[in-house]
């Protein structure tokens, strides 16, 4: 991965002596190249204008801080200041599809034309080399939203009105600037440093866009609890990161999602319902001022939902200083914490998949393709893919080869040529079966009882948690996951977890796209996707 090594002093002209017997990522060239082989010389450029292709000239790589479904972030010094920054790097065998180089490239393009405001990341420097793209940008290490809410003593309505309030005036500053964020969410807010005093930020603009005023998308993206219905309906504007920011104030005033199902299909469905839960506790005690801006935020009709400047106007932010300032509850505390910990715990575990999951090698797969071309023709149907995958040993749901080759065969004809073929390859690796799953539940399982016991469950959230809040946390988590009350986590219970409201597949950018883009359509063909009074 060139520079994104973890040992940032090693030299490059090892890597330099070894690069030629790489393979070729068959994203790197056009289709033609990608079929026959060729393309060897062609060099993947991602970025528009790069600060440089040399990033160790000006800044040393350190630890490791954080991990992502295409990239690592590094501690990164100046080497002139000595002023630290994160640095996140991108491998470029990671960015499989146009699509996920052109998500690279936006990314970095948004953060360039964003303003510099106190609670917005700001990009310092990109570079470009062979391997990868490294975007550097200002440190926040004061960690993420939910574990600092946790970690004060009093959490209140005041506390979660300050905060909704930072939420919504990003929103409104990258509205200003033309961008529509796509992707929030508690993860995506850090604060700056530990102080009590420190600024919010938004870090992640990976999913972001441009648009224009009036303007209409249909691409399916963002995460499912957060994700408006007029996303699922495949028309969708600015307003979404409004609805975004209501679900997020949701969670903060009670501690749990509004929307939520054991499937993917129960979640998106919930969503469209949007039949919002004031009555479990602590929502008794919640102003009626709090609650009427959660249901504005959230109003399913997006022409009738509050703009960012309106929700800045309502009175239970323009008032933030003045609302209750009367305890939640540690229901809600203990929730917030559940839900950050039990994210932390798949992404450990995820994190563990992804090892195995690194990079998928193009070797192999155009003799597929051609073996199961049987005819000859450029391109096969379902039935031959099916059959192929069969003869290769790998047994798929049809249900799952229906949702890949409709989310894949680009041109609609019903059958996947080669460069579609290759997407589906990709894929198929990662939804073939729970090997991945039985590799992360062993990483847990250290001492291969064939459990996970409280002691590694414990060991594995160690730097996750507080001693005074530890046990109690653990207990919840172990409370959830261990279904028959045996004290430990069986394999099945873990599973289960991992599966439960949100699929472990999604860890995948590319593949939460394919997946939620065909069901929109089932959604759509058996009517759940029109507004309440519609007919």
């Amino acid at each position: 991965m060139g520079n994104c090594c973890g040992n940032p002093g090693s030299g490059t002209s090892e890597s330099k002596q070894v690069k030629p017997k790489k393979k070729n990522n068959p994203f790197y060239s056009n289709e033609c190249a990608a079929a026959n082989g060729s393309g060897a010389g062609f060099k993947l450029s991602v970025l528009k204008d790069p600060t440089g292709d040399d990033i160790s000239l000006q800044y040393d790589l350190g630890r490791e801080v954080g991990r992502g479904e295409f990239g690592i972030t590094y501690l990164c010094t100046d080497i002139k200041t000595g002023e630290k920054y994160a640095c996140k790097s991108i491998s470029k065998k990671k960015l499989r599809t146009a699509v996920d180089i052109e998500d690279v490239r936006r990314e970095v393009e948004i953060m360039k034309h964003m303003p510099k405001h106190p609670n917005v990341v700001s990009l310092k420097d990109s570079f470009e080399d062979d391997d990868a793209v490294h975007i550097v940008m200002e440190l926040c290490e004061g960690g993420e939203l939910f574990d600092r809410i946790v970690a004060r003593g009093h959490y209140t309505e005041r506390a979660a009105a300050a905060v909704m309030k930072t939420i919504v005036e990003v929103v409104q500053i990258c509205h200003k600037q033309g961008v529509m964020h796509r992707d929030l969410k508690p993860e995506n807010f850090l604060f700056a440093n530990k102080k009590e005093t420190s600024p919010l930020k938004a870090i992640d603009f990976g999913l972001s866009v441009f648009f224009k005023p009036g303007e209409q998308f249909n691409e399916i993206v963002g995460s499912p609890y957060y994700m408006a219905p007029e996303v699922l309906r495949r028309n969708y504007g600015p307003e979404i990161d409004v609805w975004s920011a209501g679900v997020i104030l949701y969670i903060l005033l009670c501690g749990v999602p509004p929307f939520w199902a054991e499937t993917e299909q129960g979640v998106a469905q919930a969503i469209i319902r949007s039949v919002i839960d004031f009555k479990r506790d602590p929502w008794p005690r919640v102003s009626d001022s709090a609650k009427d801006l959660v249901r504005k935020m959230l109003e399913p009709d997006p022409k009738k939902r509050l703009s960012a400047a309106e929700v800045l106007e309502h009175s239970w932010i323009v008032n933030a200083k003045k609302a209750p300032n009367v305890s939640l509850g540690e229901t809600v505390k203990a929730r917030l914490k559940q839900f950050s910990v039990m994210n932390k715990l798949k992404k450990r575990a995820l994190r563990v998949i992804a090892e195995h999951l690194s990079v998928e090698e193009a070797a192999g797969i155009k003799e597929a393709f051609e073996m199961m071309d049987v005819n000859k023709r450029g391109k096969i149907n379902l039935e031959e893919l099916k059959y192929g995958l069969q003869r290769a040993g790998q047994q798929i749901a049809d249900a799952d080869l229906q949702i890949l080759m409709e989310a894949t065969d680009v041109d609609g004809d019903g059958t996947l040529n080669y460069s579609e073929f290759v997407a589906v390859s990709v894929h198929l690796k990662k939804m073939a079966n729970d090997e991945h799953l039985h590799k992360a539940f062993n990483f847990f399982d250290k001492n291969q009882s064939g459990y996970i016991e409280i002691e590694e469950l414990r060991e594995a959230l160690n730097d996750e948690l507080d001693d005074s809040s530890s046990e109690e946390v653990i207990a919840a988590i172990m409370q959830d996951v261990d279904t028959d009350k045996d004290g430990r986590i069986s394999y099945e219970e873990f599973a289960g977890m991992m599966k439960a409201g949100t699929d472990w597949r999604k860890a995948s950018r590319q593949y939460s796209r394919e997946r939620f883009n065909s069901l929109s359509l089932k959604l759509m063909r058996d009517g759940s996707l029109q507004l309440a009074g519609e007919t």
